[in-house]
């Protein structure tokens, strides 16, 4: 019985099936085991290795695993129900096997083992991304990368060319027995054809009809390829990136594609400092408010991405001098306020000049014009501090009433005004 890969899905044309797991257990005591006898034909319904869900089951349930893969036989130490089991492989489909955008099972794995990361890629939609490798399971994929599909039709790719070969020595054979008249030229080659049938098209219509059928192979080779570069390199792809789009007028709505494409080149962190040469100039005030959304996707909870715009900001500065550096107390604000920046950064900034981006004059000069705000940022978080800590202190405040002050009236007081509290209560009778 087959039922849908994504069983979320209860259409029952639903074209994506896999077998229901069946699990046999065997044993008794200590030496108990479930074998999964169909784990090959699940396996390739999900095309994942039949390595990958066992090992899955394991990690979930902790229990050790062992693989006979000439026999093709699955074990799961301990005794398990086959409806435990599909459910848990339900977690695996979603983790492993679903892609993040259209929830399609058709996706890749692409292994980095030098950078350790593990990409996606998506046939259905042409989603590409990475995986979150905390899960044990990453540990064993990126030890034993899925076989590429290159190695697994090789054989079939070799038996096809020695058939060819037979076929062309059968034919050269019968052509030499027939005589020399049948290997001339043919005519058409002297003939007056249409060139224009044999050459191809350059419209843009045709080039983009052309970039749709590339085989999914020759993406997935790109996006692992394009790991391997040097990291010099990856930041060029994504700078061409983020300018082709700007070119092209389509920025504002591609955050997310922008983000990916980060994630894809292993570049996030310096994603900043590409946008912000990008994307700002000298009048930053305002593309602050109009691409926040760009920067907090990578500025978010990432402090190294944090120290990245801060560098784009100085390195603006050096552009635009006349007009920015007097204004670069008021522009830090703007990114602070507009969560681009926290405090614990911008006080490790201030506190050491580096020449990382600008000179060492220019460097001192962008810190001097910030310090007033620096100062403004330290006073407000003493404030905030220590109105924190009175409040903690009123809480801890445990007042002790003598007989004289419980006759008054305090079931009046409200605990929303406690300025109210304290003109309600009489000194004088405690």
């Amino acid at each position: 019985m087959s039922v849908n890969v994504n069983r979320s899905v209860s259409d029952q044309f639903y074209r994506y099936k896999m077998p229901r797991l069946i699990a046999k257990v065997e044993g008794k005591g200590n030496g108990i085991k479930t074998v999964i006898v169909n784990m090959v034909d699940v396996a390739k319904a999900l095309n994942r290795p039949p390595t990958y869900p066992t090992k899955f089951f394991g990690c979930e349930l902790g229990a050790q695993t062992q693989f006979d893969t000439k026999n093709d036989r699955y074990i799961v130490n301990g005794s398990h129900e086959a409806n435990k089991l599909q459910d848990m492989l339900d977690g695996f489909i979603r983790k492993f096997v679903l892609c993040t955008e259209c929830d399609n099972p058709e996706t890749d794995l692409h292994v980095n083992p030098k950078k350790q990361t593990i990409g996606t890629s998506c046939k259905a939609c042409g989603y590409r991304g990475m995986l979150d490798t905390r899960h044990k399971l990453c540990t064993f994929i990126l030890k034993n990368p899925p076989e590429s599909n290159e190695s697994g039709s090789a054989s079939v790719k070799k038996e096809k060319e020695k058939k060819n070969r037979k076929k062309d020595k059968e034919n050269g054979s019968g052509s030499s027995e027939a005589g020399n008249h049948d290997i001339d030229a043919p005519k058409a080659v002297d003939g007056d054809d249409d060139d224009e049938d044999w050459a191809e098209e350059t419209t843009e219509e045709a080039q983009r009809r052309r970039m749709e059928e590339i085989s999914d192979h020759a993406k997935n080779l790109t996006l692992s390829e394009d790991l391997e570069k040097p990291l010099e390199e990856r930041v060029n792809l994504f700078y061409n990136f983020v300018k082709q789009k700007k070119e092209s007028g389509t920025i504002d709505g591609a955050e997310k594609e922008i983000l990916a494409e980060a994630e894809r080149l292993d570049v996030k962190a310096m994603g900043p400092l590409i946008l912000s040469e990008l994307l700002f100039n000298e009048n930053i005030r305002d593309q602050i408010k109009k691409y926040k959304r760009h920067f907090l996707r990578f500025c978010h909870n990432n402090k190294k991405a944090q120290k990245y715009l801060l560098g784009g900001f100085e390195c603006l500065v050096k552009l635009h001098q006349v007009q920015l550096l007097p204004r670069v107390p008021i522009i830090l604000k703007d990114l602070y306020d507009a969560d681009l920046l926290e405090e614990d950064v911008i006080f490790a900034w201030a506190e050491k000049v580096s020449k990382k981006y600008v000179s060492k004059e220019l460097a001192k000069e962008i810190h001097a014009k910030a310090a007033p705000f620096v100062k403004w940022l330290k006073e407000a978080e003493e404030e905030s501090e220590g109105s924190e800590e009175e409040e903690e202190d009123d809480e801890n405040v445990e007042v002790v009433y003598s007989s004289s002050a419980r006759e008054l009236k305090v079931e009046t007081v409200k605990p929303n005004a406690p300025e109210k509290e304290e003109e309600d209560i009489d000194i004088d009778a405690i």
